[in-house]
């Protein structure tokens, strides 16, 4: 039988194993914390609001189309929070990492990727082309930041490199839900 001390000190030990904060103070914890949950935060925040796209040569559009960047209003909108959660976890890790240049670099394009994809949700691009191009640049800045953070920790690349095949089974399951 383990006393309520134990139990403390196996979830003080869980919770440094996995915010990878071995050797770190507390306060450089809850600072990385605040930084990368208050920057997903904000980014969050101007995803919510809604850029005009401008409505001159949107030759291929079709009449009613909704943008591919429009949020999921079934079963799934609840599960994408949990998926920017693990992007910010991942930053977290990294944060708690060695101070190398691997670590500005990662936490810069983790911190960019947040940007970019708040812009390109906030502006809802509706041609084919401009999805292309909202695609490509959240994936290009989700696979250099996983690539920098597997430099310095393992698991925060994988918490920030979701499978191909998790993406596409989550979209089927929104499409038979719709």
């Amino acid at each position: 039988m383990t006393t309520i001390d134990d139990a403390v000190d196996e979830v003080r030990d869980r919770a440094v194993d996995f915010l990878n904060s071995e050797g770190r103070s507390t306060t450089h914890v809850a600072t990385g914390i605040a930084i990368t949950a208050g920057f997903a935060i904000l980014a969050t925040l101007l995803a919510t609001q809604t850029i005009k796209p401008p409505t001159t040569k949107l030759k291929h559009v079709r009449k009613n189309a909704k943008p591919t960047t429009e949020r999921p209003k079934g079963p799934l909108s609840m599960i994408l929070p949990a998926v920017f959660s693990a992007t910010t976890l991942s930053a977290v890790r990294v944060w708690n990492a060695p101070d190398r240049p691997e670590r500005r670099s990662a936490m810069g394009l983790w911190a960019a990727a947040q940007a970019v994809n708040a812009v390109w949700l906030a502006y809802r691009p509706a041609t084919l082309a401009v999805q292309v191009a909202a695609a490509m640049t959240s994936a290009g800045l989700a696979a250099a930041f996983a690539h920098e953070a597997r430099k310095l920790d393992e698991l925060a690349g994988k918490l920030a490199a979701p499978r191909g095949a998790g993406v596409a089974l989550a979209n089927k399951a929104d499409d038979a839900a719709n």
